[in-house]
């Protein structure tokens, strides 16, 4: 179950990031952030009410208020560091948050079979190949990497923190709710800050509704992925889930091949090929 719930999270984030990526060339990262999470906020609040997860409410949420600040931090943390340094070094750093959730894990006292172990470190090493390393090339700006880490470091906290956030089902719901609603504060009033500083928010024609439904998929999505990772770090090890869930950049790169005919590198597919290799022996220790 572990397994099956983690690979979902994959399977969504990875997908959740490649609608985002191509509507950020449409609109700013912040609009996208803050439409696209309130579409999932409305719809989780609907939820709630009818599942009556308003009665969970307790000191779990905080884990959801503190997951709910971190992950627009590093959202916009990763998007700076792509406009400032190449995609091919800023995606491999992106994924490095794995580590986090995994050094909870470990802390905790979990204590993963050698099959597993060795499992973990192929997929970790699959996965920043995914990420297509640029090796050579012009010099990265400091800023760029420093970004890059720091989104990593809040993309690994929102999985160790969501996964504290509730232990019941209806309770999830009011926990996606209110990392949701959080996440909208924090992105909303950084798009207020931005235009008061003279960014914009909609493009010259207005807002384009045509976007609507693929903003619905990216915060739904991302949504589904956040429940399907707290289901998968209940029933399993904490240092397996991450693993699998962090196996998103590789669903990216495909939907990117698939969708928009973009050619994979020899090192990405290797990267895949390792992260397929990694997912197996975890599934299997």
């Amino acid at each position: 179950m572990t397994a099956f719930f983690a690979l979902a999270t994959s399977l969504l984030w990875g997908l959740a990031d490649f609608g985002g990526g191509l509507l950020t060339r449409r609109m700013s990262a912040l609009t996208v952030v803050v439409v696209s999470q309130s579409i999932a906020a409305v719809v989780l609040g609907v939820i709630v009410v009818l599942t009556g997860g308003w009665t969970e409410a307790g000191p779990r949420l905080w884990f959801a208020v503190a997951a709910g600040l971190a992950g627009p931090v590093a959202l916009l943390s990763f998007y700076k560091a792509l406009a400032l340094g190449p995609m091919g070094v800023v995606s491999p750093l992106g994924s490095l948050g794995v580590a986090v959730p995994i050094s909870v894990g470990l802390f905790l006292g979990e204590r993963p079979g050698l099959l597993q172990f060795a499992g973990i470190a192929v997929a970790v090493v699959g996965v920043v190949l995914a990420g297509g390393p640029q090796l050579r090339g012009a010099p990265v700006q400091r800023q760029a990497i420093l970004l890059s880490l720091l989104a990593a470091f809040g993309f690994g906290t929102v999985f160790a923190l969501i996964a504290e956030a509730s232990t019941t089902v209806t309770g999830l719901f009011l926990a996606l709710f209110v990392q949701r609603v959080t996440n909208v504060a924090v992105g909303g009033t950084a798009l207020y800050v931005s235009v008061r500083r003279g960014g914009t928010a909609l493009p010259p024609g207005g807002f384009p509704w045509q976007t609507l439904p693929a903003l619905a998929f990216v915060g739904l999505a991302d949504v589904a992925a956040n429940g399907t990772y707290s289901v998968a770090a209940q029933h399993g090890p904490v240092t397996v889930a991450a693993v699998l869930a962090s196996l998103y950049p590789v669903v990216t790169a495909l939907a990117a091949r698939g969708f928009l005919s973009e050619r994979l590198r020899a090192v990405q597919a290797a990267g895949a090929g390792l992260a397929l290799v990694g997912t197996l022996l975890l599934a299997t220790g």
